[in-house]
Formats: C-alpha cells, structure tokens, sequence
C-alpha cells in the first residue's frame, strides 16, 4: 500500500494506493479520521487503514491517471538533507567526503509536491536540482543501532532537493541558507514501503536513483554508493535528537544539475516513482 495526497478542488486529501485496483480517499475508508496524511504517519493510522484499503469495495476506488498528486503532507516536523554522500557528487564539488554526515536542516516553507514550480532564486546564478532517494520515518525513532534502524522507516519517496550552490560555494557555513529558498523541497507523488523497493531492485543497495533535465538522465547511482547508507543515517540522527513519524531523511544525491527557467527536472527510482516539477525565474 502507497500513502499519497491528491488534489481535489483546491484542496489536498490524505489516500492510499493499491497498485492493482487505484487510488482510495482516506476519508472514504476511515470515515471517523481527520487530518493530512502526516496525521496517519503521527496517528499510527497505517495497519487499520490497509486493513480497510484491503477490505473495501472497488466503489471507494478510482483510477491512479484520474488523480492528480500533490506533496504527501505539507508540513513535516524536520528535514535532515545529508551533504556528499556520493563520492562521485563530492567529486564533482571538488570536495571530500566527510568522515561523519554532513547533515542540514530544511524548514517546510520549502516543500513543494509533484508538478508544482521550482523558482529560481533572484539572489542565485547557479542554482542546481538533485534527485534523491527520501527516507520517511515510521515510529519514534532514538538511539536505535544501524541493525535496527530500517524497521523505524515508514517508507521511501523520490526527491528533488535545490541547492544555490553559488550562495554556498564561498563558505560553507552558508549552506542552511543555500538550501532554504521556497520550493527548494520537492517530494511525492507517493511514499512506498521499502520493503517493496527492496524487492523491485533486489536490495536496498541496488536501489538507483537518477537525477533528469529535461528527459536526458543527467547522473545515475545506487544506494551502495553512498558513504553512508540509510541505516547509519537513521541510527546517526536518532542519536542525536528524536526521530519522530513523517520525519524525513534525504541521503543526499548521485548527481545536481543546474537548473534554468523552462527546465523540467526529475528524479526517477525504479520501483519507488517519478517526481517531477518545472522550473521558472522566481522572486
């Protein structure tokens, strides 16, 4: 089962998704629930909500290309984005890999859902997109050991994380705010089980990720190529303060990509999704 929000109207509601029979309301199966598909996550609403997705008749369904996806919720508690944790990204940036996650805050003013405007900066000259592989925390999360982390995953999603890289290229010190402008946070159309990721790629380190400008994949890798894989991210910042359900770790990318107005970028993962958002010239 997928967790996704849909547009209705002008509004955005919480559903889930079976593959083979489409997409369901949350309100359609859980009349007495309400809130965003955050308040699912912090509500430990799944079991009973595939419980009713698994039971319901094919009325409260309809099919996945009549809906439109918005961000799953707009509002997550934190955002951890981890810095080069790509060799070859590092490379690029002439940069090392740190010896511990070089770890960044984002705030939600930045999150943008699927087919929603990425503006570039006024302020930014260079300003680049990357396709990353998000991590979606499940249940409270604190001082768990790398062998435990991943039953602490909710899911995974594909991400869009910007980065004014002429803002942080002086200093580094400036990255917080390299990172913050509005829309610099594109996530959706829906967060899967990892579980189900896994089985698609064969193991959680064959999952790929790739980053796209305008339909040509600009950097592909796999998660076996980050310096420090998703367990380590979740067990390293469960150490160092409380992971809590709809938080979301984003690992870092195999690949940025400057981005113009006119660009449309992606980022793809076999198994996971597609997430994509054209750019414009912003404020």
């Amino acid at each position: 089962m997928h967790l996704a929000s849909v547009r209705i109207d002008s509004d955005e509601r919480p559903a889930v998704v079976l593959p083979d029979r489409g997409v369901a309301l949350v309100e359609d199966l859980l009349p007495a629930f309400s809130g965003d598909l955050l308040a699912v996550l912090t509500s430990d609403s799944v079991p009973a909500l595939e419980e009713a997705a698994t039971a319901a008749s094919d009325a409260v369904f309809r099919a996945v290309e009549d809906v439109t996806f918005g961000a799953p919720y707009r509002h997550p508690r934190m955002i951890w984005g981890i810095g080069l944790n790509y060799v070859e990204h590092a490379s690029d940036l002439s940069e090392d890999v740190p010896e511990e996650p070089a770890s960044f805050m984002k705030g939600d003013h930045t999150v943008i859902g699927p087919g929603e405007e990425i503006p570039i900066p006024s302020q930014s000259r260079r300003t680049t997109a990357e396709g990353e592989l998000g991590v979606v925390i499940g249940s409270y999360c604190r001082n768990v050991e790398p062998d435990d982390a991943l039953s602490y995953v909710g899911g995974v999603v594909p991400v869009l994380d910007q980065t004014a890289e002429d803002i942080l290229e002086p200093n580094p010190r400036f990255l917080t705010r390299s990172k913050n402008f509005p829309g610099f946070f594109s996530f959706g159309p829906r967060i899967v089980p990892l579980a189900e990721a896994v089985a698609a790629a064969g193991s959680l380190a064959d999952v790929e990720v790739s980053t796209v400008i305008n339909g040509r994949v600009h950097r592909s890798n796999t998660v076996s190529h980050m310096r420090f894989d998703p367990a380590f991210l979740v067990s390293f910042h469960s150490k160092v303060m409380p992971l809590y359900p709809g938080d979301i770790i984003s690992p870092g990318t195999p690949g940025a990509v400057q981005i113009h107005p006119g660009d449309i970028v992606e980022c793809r993962i076999p198994g996971v999704g597609v997430l994509a958002n054209p750019v414009v010239a912003g404020p």
